[in-house]
C-alpha cells in the first residue's frame, strides 16, 4: 500500500492537531480523528507499559490492544517488503485540547473525568473493556497513542472481510479443526479461492508476519475487490502483537508447517534478514528510531524477532527435507498438480 520508493512515511502525520473527533470506534477504546486536510486516522491510546508482558493465563481475545504494537507492525511490514499494513506512527495527544474540546460527540464528552492523581481520563461506552476501571489517562493531559491512516472509503475502494481459514476458537473451551488435524491444509487446498492462484501463499505470508509479532488474533483478513482473487491481503489490527517476548506461539505458523509452501521472494527476504550484517532486530531497531515515541519496543522484543525468524527458517528447512525445494519454495501457487502432502485434485470437474 506504500510504494517502495516512498520515503515520506515519517512525515505522513506531521499535521496539526485533529480538527474533529469523529467517534469512538469498535469494541475497544479507540477514536477516529479528522485533520485539517480532511484525512482521517485511527487513534489507539497507550494501554500497557512497554516493559509489561501479557500474563500467561490471559486469553488472546481479551488481551490489551497495544499502541506500540501497531507502530512496530507497520515498520516490520515494510522491512519484510509486504507493505500490507496502513501507515502508522506514534503521537502524543493532549486529551483535553485535542479530544475533549474538539469532539461534538456527547457520549464521548460524558465519559471524561479527572482521576485522584489529577490526570484527565476518559473511557468509551462499548460492550466490554470500556468501564471506568479501563479508562486511559493523560499525564496529566498528554497521552501516547498510535495513529493509523484510514483506508479509502468503501464507496471509493470496496473491500471484503474474509474469515481466516486458520481462525482460532473464540471460546474458553474447544479447538478448531486445524488445531487437531495435521492434514487440514489438504482440505483448504480444495476450497475456492485457495485451490489456485496465490491466495494460499498470501495467507502463509500473513502467518509468518503474525508469528514474528506474536499475534494470535487474526480472525479475518481484508482485500480490495478491484484486484480480484489475485489481490493482496490487508494486515489490519495488529495491536495484539508484541505481548510476550518470552514465548513463541508456534501454532501461529500452522499454515506454513501444514501446507509446506512459501513464496520464493518471502523466503529469500527472510534468509537475508537472518544474516549477521542484515539481522532483523538491527534493521527493526534502526527503523523504529524514525518514530516519535522512541523506544517503540523494548530490547527483549527486538531480540525475540531474531529467535522467531530462526524458527520460521527451521520450519521451511524441514519442509524442504520432506518434499524438496522445488515443491516448497514457489513463485506462484499452481492451478493443477500435486502439492506437498496433498492428494491430486481435479480442477476441471
Amino acid at each position: 500500500m506504500l510504494p517502495v520508493s516512498n520515503q515520506e512515511f515519517p512525515t505522513l502525520f506531521y499535521s496539526p492537531p485533529p480538527t474533529q473527533v469523529v467517534k469512538p470506534s469498535g469494541v475497544h477504546l479507540k477514536l477516529v480523528l479528522r485533520f485539517q486536510d480532511f484525512g482521517k486516522a485511527m487513534f489507539k491510546p497507550m494501554r500497557q507499559e512497554r516493559e509489561e508482558e501479557t500474563p500467561e493465563d490471559c486469553f488472546y481475545f481479551v488481551d490489551f490492544q497495544r499502541h506500540n504494537a501497531e507502530i512496530a507492525a507497520f515498520h516490520l511490514d515494510r522491512i519484510l517488503d509486504f507493505r500490507r499494513v496502513p501507515p502508522t506512527i506514534g503521537r502524543l495527544i493532549n486529551v483535553t485540547k485535542d479530544i475533549l474540546e474538539v469532539t461534538k460527540n456527547e457520549i464521548l464528552q460524558s465519559v471524561f473525568f479527572v482521576s485522584p492523581a489529577s490526570n484527565v481520563c476518559f473511557f468509551a461506552k462499548c460492550p466490554y473493556m470500556c468501564k471506568t476501571e479501563y479508562a486511559v489517562c493523560g499525564n496529566p493531559h498528554l497521552l501516547e497513542g498510535s495513529l493509523s491512516a484510514f483506508l479509502p472509503s468503501l464507496n471509493l475502494a470496496p473491500r471484503l472481510s474474509i474469515p481466516n481459514p486458520w481462525i482460532r476458537s473464540y471460546a474458553f473451551a474447544g479447538k478448531e479443526e486445524w488445531e487437531v488435524n495435521p492434514l487440514y491444509c489438504n482440505t483448504v487446498r480444495e476450497i475456492y479461492p485457495y485451490n489456485s492462484g496465490n491466495r494460499l501463499l498470501n495467507i502463509i505470508d500473513m502467518a509468518i508476519f503474525d508469528f514474528l509479532i506474536g499475534n494470535m488474533d487474526r480472525h479475518h483478513y481484508e482485500m480490495f475487490t478491484k484486484f480480484g482473487d489475485e489481490g493482496f491481503l490487508i494486515h489490519l489490527d495488529n495491536a495484539r502483537g508484541f505481548g510476550r517476548h518470552s514465548h513463541d506461539e508456534t501454532s501461529i505458523l500452522a499454515p506454513l508447517s501444514q501446507c509446506c509452501i512459501i513464496k520464493r521472494t518471502t523466503l529469500l527476504h527472510l534468509q537475508l534478514l537472518a544474516l549477521p550484517e542484515y539481522q532483523l532486530s538491527d534493521v527493526m531497531r534502526e527503523s523504529l528510531l524514525l518514530d516519535h515515541l522512541v523506544p517503540v519496543l523494548t530490547e527483549p522484543h527486538l531480540l525475540a524477532l531474531d529467535r522467531r525468524l530462526r524458527l520460521i527458517l527451521k520450519t521451511v528447512e524441514k519442509c524442504i527435507e520432506t518434499h524438496g525445494e522445488d515443491k516448497v519454495s514457489l513463485k506462484f501457487f499452481w492451478r493443477q498438480g500435486r502439492a506437498p502432502g496433498s492428494q491430486q485434485v481435479n480442477f476441471n470437474c
